[in-house]
């Protein structure tokens, strides 16, 4: 949210079916996993199926020796599911992934699976286990929303009814923060998740938005106008001590750490219109990266290196990505939508992103490796300012 402007034959799974230009996918065949007739055990095959198919890198089939071999059973006792399961190469006998997993999360066991069997057969990070903090707003009231990466298992954080924008997770996802109007003026709240403790951080005269933790946990980047103009500034965790970042007459927001943690992208519009600017963690020179597209606003720094962000493009937002220093950017969206603030997930290949059609927004999941787009919430009301946790 911004401030100062708006995979026939067998494979190995080394191999790759070509399914269409950028999607490159496994064949895995479930077709030999076989669950009894308990609800959980239901559950935890629906939800590691759809967790294999949103990470992207398998085509699901029922049919039996197509491709990888998902066997395996499961059984409850008591609230504890156990599953035992096999991930083989019919071919060969390859044994990519033979464990046993139990607990009494069904949801939470698929998707602790869903990540080892993408780890175990295409060494990437899976997402299923990864969470999205989101604003949901019905009837006029916004609050804070945190949901599992498939959209499901939504739960509610605040009930304040009260503006609230730009969430984010703390390096280890066991705080988030936020910027809410809970008493009248934006100030930056710190949620821990362990306790339900919330406690207001940034509540200097003016405004306070925009906090988001450095990778290592130590630091916080936020945008402050105590001193008159909103600008960039970092905040020590352990003591509060404030360190400005930038002094100019424009107004600075938006800000998102490097994965290295040395350097932060944020916003400004002193050229005029909000563009984007990397600066070194130390300071120094802020250096502009974004000249195309008449505003370029909401950067969120991937794992990869590529900053992804939202730039008005013949009057609308779409979803964008740069490397800086690596050329020009590319764009991923098209329509007559708005996208906005969009958020890496930790795989560095999906992002999440709120799309706004006749003044209706809803989170939908973007895959830049170019499987169709899917809405991630059916529910009622709006959905926006997705942020995906960085640690699992």
């Amino acid at each position: 949210m911004l401030l100062i402007a708006g995979s026939g034959g067998v494979l190995q799974a080394e191999d790759i079916a070509i399914v269409k230009p950028g999607d490159y996918k496994v064949m895995i065949s479930v077709a030999g996993f076989v669950t009894g007739g308990a609800p959980a055990e239901t559950l935890f095959l629906e939800t590691l199926k759809r967790d294999l198919h949103l990470s992207g890198w398998f085509r699901l089939t029922a049919v039996a020796n197509e491709g990888l071999q998902l066997s395996g059973r499961t059984s409850v006792n008591g609230n504890t599911l156990t599953a035992d399961l096999r991930v083989v190469h019919p071919g060969d006998g390859k044994r990519y992934l033979v464990e046993r997993y139990s607990g009494t999360d069904t949801r939470g066991l698929a998707h602790e699976v869903a990540d080892a069997i993408v780890w175990a057969v295409k060494r990437k990070p899976g997402i299923a286990s990864s969470r999205i903090l989101l604003v949901g707003a019905a009837k006029g009231q916004q609050d804070l929303f945190v949901c599992d990466a498939d959209g499901q298992d939504v739960m509610r954080l605040t009930r304040d009814g009260a503006p609230c924008l730009a969430p984010s997770w703390g390096a280890t996802g066991q705080r988030v923060y936020n910027t809410s109007m809970v008493r009248r003026y934006p100030d930056v709240y710190r949620i821990d998740l362990r306790t339900n403790r919330r406690d207001r951080i940034a509540n200097f005269p003016g405004l306070n938005t925009g906090a988001v933790e450095s990778p290592d946990g130590s630091m916080l980047a936020l945008t402050l106008s105590r001193d008159g103009n909103p600008e960039l500034y970092l905040r020590t965790v352990a003591t509060g001590r404030l360190h400005r970042m930038t002094r100019t007459r424009a107004a600075e927001a938006s800000p998102s750490w490097s994965p290295d943690g040395n350097q932060l992208v944020f916003v400004s519009d002193r050229s005029g219109r909000p563009q984007l600017y990397v600066v070194s963690r130390r300071g120094g020179d802020e250096r502009r990266i974004t000249y195309e597209g008449s505003e370029n606003v909401s950067p969120d720094w991937g794992p990869d290196g590529r900053i992804a962000y939202s730039s008005r493009q013949g009057g609308r937002y779409q979803i964008c990505t740069l490397t800086p220093g690596s050329g020009k950017p590319e764009q991923w969206t098209f329509d007559t939508a708005d996208h906005e603030e969009p958020s890496w997930a930790p795989d560095g290949r999906h992002i999440a992103y709120a799309k706004t059609v006749s003044y209706r927004s809803a989170v939908y999941l973007l895959d830049t490796l170019k499987d169709p787009e899917v809405r991630l919430l059916l529910l009622e009301g709006d959905w926006y300012s997705p942020a995906w946790s960085r640690a699992k």
